[in-house]
């Protein structure tokens, strides 16, 4: 990311890329008042604005002409989204239109805003925490309602407060370690040990711990996950994909061999988004076109977080089926006995026993039974013990947050055995503080100008 000076006055287009209704141009600075000054003329003449209201007149370039008819509005600082002046011209959606727009405010003084740097300077003028701001760029890429659900508490301030109730307990530990090595002669025992261990375990241990947890179960909300479909040609791989979607989306008919490439499509399980991969079938077979596609299919099957794999219900397993599924047997995965409408419970049952305690679930594709038990089995399988936890946390780390978390938690787990081990005053302060140290890193009152640099290069331009 380029390094600018804050103090100069930014512009952008704040709006999606594409032609819409109305497209907004974001200027931000102390010069955005005299900007509007310089670029609107409004409807009915004036020479103040007063702090958001909205103002009907015409854009004007440098020459003089009149570039649109807008809706223009200025916000005086600090009550912005920045903190500083900003002003805002709601123009005509086209992309041409904005641009003209756009670069007449950049002939007049204002720079072009670097990626994010709206919501860094919201965070620099002491609006919002790092958390809150790493919760913009997760509402806007955010997939499913609970994934929005969750960037929103965060943007709201859950996650900074439970990291600030954590940092409030060690900072009243670290008060008494410290009078303690201000005052070492003093007769009477200032730190309870038995106590702050309690305090240290209950109050600061376990609540990192917890949102070490959540973290794992926000990357899935956050992110998803990959599944592959994997079996040997025509035993219904896009039959099923087509069920899961449902919607036709992969061809299907009675000659093995009809995929040849990965057909990739997501939808969503209880807030969870899957990103679901048809392959393939893996088969023995010259045709060069077929064979890249399942060179394809084999390199899907590394990168999924789980495979579900498909077995004809009414053929069994035969030779290419066991060979197969060695391939996949160490990665976490389902057995789908498709076309189990065909068969007996008997044989279902049967042929389920020979996987032991994988998960097996029966179906018929073509006639949309077992499906929904097909997704329940998906989300626990993904989800696991933690499914409770899922369905009610209220924030979640990222990996950047888990990391941080991870170190902050071992600080605290070394002072839990230095103060076991009967360890010094001052080496046990040493611990709290570097503790402290990293929760501020994740809500940025320590972190480093290249890490802040890192999270807004995440942004788009014109947030």
């Amino acid at each position: 990311m380029a390094v600018h000076p804050t103090t100069d006055t930014i512009a952008a287009i704040a709006t999606a890329p594409g032609t819409g209704g109305i497209g907004i141009i974001r200027i931000s600075g102390s010069n955005a008042l005299a900007l509007l000054h310089q670029l609107f003329v409004p409807h009915k003449p004036r020479t103040q604005y007063t702090s958001h209201h909205l103002y009907y007149g015409s854009v004007i370039g440098v020459q003089g002409q009149v570039l649109d008819e807008v809706l223009a509005v200025y916000m005086r600082a600090p009550h912005t989204y920045t903190c500083e002046d900003v002003v805002e011209l709601h123009c005509h959606g086209s992309y041409v239109v904005l641009q003209e727009v756009l670069q007449a405010v950049f002939e007049r003084g204002a720079r072009p805003a670097d990626e994010g740097e709206f919501t860094k300077r919201a965070f620099l003028g002491g609006r919002i925490d790092l958390t809150q701001a790493e919760a913009v760029v997760d509402l806007l890429q955010a997939q499913t309602d609970k994934s929005a659900q969750l960037a929103v508490n965060q943007l709201q301030g859950a996650l900074y407060a439970e990291l600030e109730e954590v940092r409030g307990q060690l900072v009243q530990i670290l008060a008494l370690l410290e009078v303690a090595i201000d005052f070492p002669d003093d007769d009477v025992e200032i730190v309870q040990h038995e106590q702050v261990l309690s305090q240290l375990r209950g109050l600061v241990i376990q609540p990192l711990e917890k949102l070490l947890a959540m973290a794992d179960q926000g990357q899935i909300v956050r992110e998803g996950i990959k599944v592959v479909l994997v079996g040997q040609p025509n035993v219904g791989k896009s039959s099923l994909l087509n069920a899961l979607l449902n919607e036709e989306r992969a061809l299907v008919t009675a000659v093995p061999g009809t995929t040849r490439d990965t057909i990739e499509e997501s939808f969503v399980i209880r807030g969870v988004p899957v990103h679901l991969i048809d392959t393939a079938g893996i088969r023995q077979h010259e045709d060069p076109v077929e064979a890249l596609g399942i060179e394809r299919a084999r390199q899907k099957m590394e990168q999924a977080d789980l495979v579900l794999f498909l077995v004809d219900a009414t053929a069994g397993m035969g030779g290419g089926d066991e060979e197969l599924y060695q391939s996949i047997s160490d990665k976490p995965h389902v057995v789908v006995l498709n076309k189990a409408d065909l068969v007996d419970e008997r044989q279902v049952s049967n042929l389920a026993a020979v996987f032991g305690g994988v998960p097996v679930v029966a179906i018929s594709a073509k006639h949309q039974q077992g499906i929904d038990a097909l997704q329940e089995t998906v989300y626990g399988c993904v989800v696991g013990d933690k499914a409770e936890l899922c369905e009610q946390m209220n924030c979640a780390p990222n990996t950047r947050h888990k990391a941080i978390l991870a170190q902050s938690l071992a600080a605290c787990r070394r002072l839990e055995t230095a103060m076991m081990d009967g360890a010094p005053v001052d080496l046990l302060a040493v611990e709290v503080q570097s503790g402290l140290d990293y929760l501020g890193d994740i809500t940025g009152l320590t972190t480093p100008d290249d890490v802040l640099d890192l999270v807004f290069s995440q942004f788009c331009i014109g947030k």
